[in-house]
């Protein structure tokens, strides 16, 4: 055991605080979005260095679009010369709309990808009026490692474009085994108006 749970085993007096060296929280960079095409991080750009830890997290918030689009990401393993990693991914996603008349859960099998180096979206049509954003994060696994493919996890928020609140998850795997050295965020239509995304290594 570790943490919390370990640190109080045989323990009757309430609570001590977890030690440090587990699960630790780094902030690498975070970029605010001002109508800018794509949002990328990359190695040896800005203090980006993807062989640094094993697992990191990019955390998006309000990411505000130009036009009614989809948000999506993709890897690089060329420094960001080119963003096409091939992905083969998992969609599904909850969704209720302003006037209660409409309601699922369901997976998405237009949005996933099998052997497919396009961005993969979050979700399709995210709004562009001016309170419409999206949130969420991109948590990714071991991006340096040269052995295995690299796995990730993604979830996000966001206001559709016909008034309804989206509740998107997104999994799967680059099918590589080359090091991922660079990720980038984009709109598939417009640009990014507004938001930022911080990148951590958790350590």
């Amino acid at each position: 055991m570790s943490g919390i749970i370990a640190q109080n085993s045989g323990r009757h007096t309430g609570l001590v605080k977890a030690s440090s060296g587990g699960g630790v929280w780094n902030l690498i960079k975070t970029y605010t979005a001002s109508s800018d095409s794509d949002l990328s991080f990359v190695e040896g750009t800005d203090g980006v260095d993807f062989t640094a830890y094993d697992e990191f997290v990019f955390k998006f918030n309000n990411i505000h679009p130009s036009a009614h689009s989809a948000f999506g990401f993709n890897g690089s393993i060329d420094t960001g010369s080119n963003y096409n990693v091939t992905k083969t991914t998992t969609v599904f996603n909850a969704y209720h709309d302003e006037a209660d008349s409409t309601t699922n859960l369901g997976y998405r099998t237009g949005e996933d990808l099998a052997q497919s180096t396009a961005f993969q979206n979050f979700q399709q049509d995210w709004g562009a009026d001016n309170d419409q954003a999206g949130s969420g994060y991109l948590h990714l696994f071991s991006p340096s490692d040269t052995t295995f493919v690299k796995h990730f996890i993604g979830r996000a928020s966001n206001y559709h474009d016909a008034d309804y609140a989206i509740d998107c998850y997104v999994a799967g795997y680059f099918n590589t085994t080359s090091a991922i050295d660079a990720v980038q965020f984009k709109m598939s239509t417009g640009t990014i108006d507004a938001g930022t995304i911080s990148l951590y290594g958790i350590s």
